[in-house]
């Protein structure tokens, strides 16, 4: 799924090819990204069609389209993107919902497994997304307040950091590289960090988090590109996700693979050293 670094690459790219334009037409190839209008894709193609896109923001890894008032609330799931094409280029396949821009352009949602959604959002577009924390590129983000909630969870530290109304924008990979960097297991229980090594984990995420969008954020397969259709690559400077077997970049180790809430956890066994006392993991947060 992608992850801040990813989601904001979209956002810059909406951002560059569609602030501004007007929407002429819309067509619903598939109900599935718009099932939350209550008046169906038909209803959800009147009310985008002449709107103006006045700015794409982002929370998180939501993205949401401000018009006006109103709001295009974006969420990607596994597998939704955005691209840029001319109105005659062929539709890749899995595109599901087609903007027509006053500009002669075709913006295009692709979801392939369709876990992705687009809600219209009426006179909400100062705040669409209220249960979404603050993520660490927001102005707004109080790292030190923000450590504090962290330590007061009684619950593993990756389930803490997975937690989008505690902190947005993080998932699996980067709570992984960010947990590597940091020398903590990803079992450690959030009440048992020390204040100092709260608040260096979470610098931890956000500068990795920086370091993949300055490459173009993690690209592992075609589900993530640009709207342009390019892939990032930090893939390629990973530390510990996606690692396996291959050696830690700080003692040699081989990175291994761990079974973490329905999904996988990577780790170096010897810098990051399982906790003592009994896990706090399946404790509620």
């Amino acid at each position: 799924m992608p992850e801040l670094p990813e989601v904001e690459v979209v956002r810059r790219g909406l951002e560059r090819h569609a602030l501004g334009r007007v929407i002429e037409g819309v067509t619903v190839l598939h109900p599935r990204p718009v099932r939350t209008h209550p008046l169906g894709p038909d209803g959800f193609a009147v009310d985008l069609t002449g709107r103006r896109i006045d700015a794409v923001r982002r929370r998180g890894k939501f993205l949401w389209l401000e018009m006006a008032d109103d709001a295009l609330i974006i969420h990607l799931g596994m597998s939704g993107q955005f691209r840029i094409n001319a109105p005659d280029d062929e539709l890749i396949r899995n595109t599901r919902v087609r903007f027509r821009l006053d500009d002669g352009s075709d913006l295009r949602f692709v979801d392939q497994r369709m876990f992705g959604g687009l809600e219209w959002a009426p006179g909400r577009a100062s705040d669409p997304v209220p249960h979404i924390a603050l993520d660490p590129f927001d102005p707004k983000f109080d790292a030190r307040a923000v450590a504090a909630r962290l330590r007061s969870r009684r619950t593993g530290v990756k389930r803490a950091l997975l937690n989008q109304s505690l902190i947005s924008g993080i998932g699996n990979i980067y709570a992984d590289e960010a947990l590597w960097i940091s020398r903590i297991h990803y079992d450690h229980p959030s009440d048992a960090l020390g204040p100092r090594k709260a608040l260096d984990l979470l610098r931890a995420a956000s500068d990795v988090m920086a370091s993949a969008l300055d490459q173009g954020g993690t690209s592992f397969d075609s589900l993530y590109v640009n709207v342009n259709g390019e892939s990032g690559y930090f893939d390629r400077a990973l530390n510990a996700y996606g690692q396996e077997g291959r050696p830690c970049r700080r003692c040699g180790t081989p990175i291994v693979r761990e079974q973490f809430m329905n999904r996988s956890s990577f780790l170096c066994q010897r810098c990051q050293r399982k906790p003592r006392r009994e896990s706090s993991d399946s404790a509620q947060d």
